[in-house]
């Protein structure tokens, strides 16, 4: 398993990292909309609806994709995202909550459909505004991308070698409190690391430290609501498309949670150029 995860991964890290940095933003959004497409067809499936019913949510997922990107409205895109950081704060109390044995998560499948846009939209907003950042926007996006593969690689080897304390045992068993301590020391250390080669650290290296940490958090937060989703539904895996590592929702339900919340705090901050 590990062996695929590892292969899989170097094979689709470098093909990010290229949307990244050689797309402009309007490819760059599209070719991003294909993910969100997947991961919306793969969140039908958490909701027990029927492949046709699966396949038309992803369907309507990309055309309001389209539709924002057609407005191009930055006051909409702003309260976008803001309303994803909202949703993840409140994402945090559902999900502790079910850890207590209070499922404060709707069993319908309609509910879930609308808390899934409010999942997938925000993330793929996010990113886009952070691509259209004329100097760092790329720089930025890789940014969030290393810290949550950073913290990700973290937890998995912290945990596996000194994990005991169970994070949410009810919702996923194998997270522990030792490993997410390690993802966000990794997150610490990357966001360091780029404060001082960027030189940013006399204007908001601090600042950006903080944003670093607080995005690490709450990306543990994205994966453990789809752990939570997915027990729920009782599936394994949100897809197989991706060999040793599940469906594309389990690849980016971190993101999902790190995106709004990581540009609205650059936003706010004054960090994008």
């Amino acid at each position: 398993m590990l062996k695929q995860r590892i292969l899989t991964a170097a094979i689709l890290i470098p093909i990010v990292i290229a949307i990244i940095f050689l797309f402009e933003t309007l490819w760059f959004s599209a070719l991003f909309a294909i993910f969100v497409a997947i991961g919306a067809r793969e969140w039908a499936g958490l909701c027990k609806i029927s492949k046709k019913y699966q396949y038309l949510y992803s369907l309507i997922t990309v055309l309001i994709l389209v539709g924002l990107y057609s407005v191009n409205n930055s006051g909409l895109y702003n309260s976008l995202i803001l309303s994803g950081v909202v949703y993840w704060f409140i994402a945090v109390i559902l999900v502790f909550s079910y850890q207590k044995q209070h499922n404060l998560l709707s069993k319908s499948p309609l509910v879930l459909l609308v808390v899934g846009e409010l999942i997938l939209i925000p993330m793929w907003v996010s990113l886009t505004v952070l691509k259209s950042f004329p100097e760092n926007g790329s720089t930025l996006i890789m940014l969030l991308m290393l810290l949550i593969w950073g913290a990700d690689t973290g937890a998995y080897f912290v945990g596996k070698k000194w994990g005991k304390r169970r994070l949410a045992s009810r919702v996923s068993p194998g997270k522990t409190w030792e490993g997410s301590i390690g993802g966000i020391v990794a997150g610490i250390a990357i966001a360091l690391t780029y404060v001082i080669v960027s030189k940013e650290i006399s204007n908001h290296g601090m600042a950006l430290i903080v944003l670093s940490i607080l995005t690490v958090s709450i990306s543990i937060i994205g994966d453990l609501m789809e752990s939570m989703v997915k027990r729920e539904a009782d599936i394994k895996d949100s897809g197989s498309i991706l060999p040793g590592h599940g469906g594309v929702m389990d690849r980016i339900d971190s993101l999902t949670a790190a995106a709004p919340v990581f540009v609205f705090g650059v936003v706010h901050l004054g960090i994008g150029a």
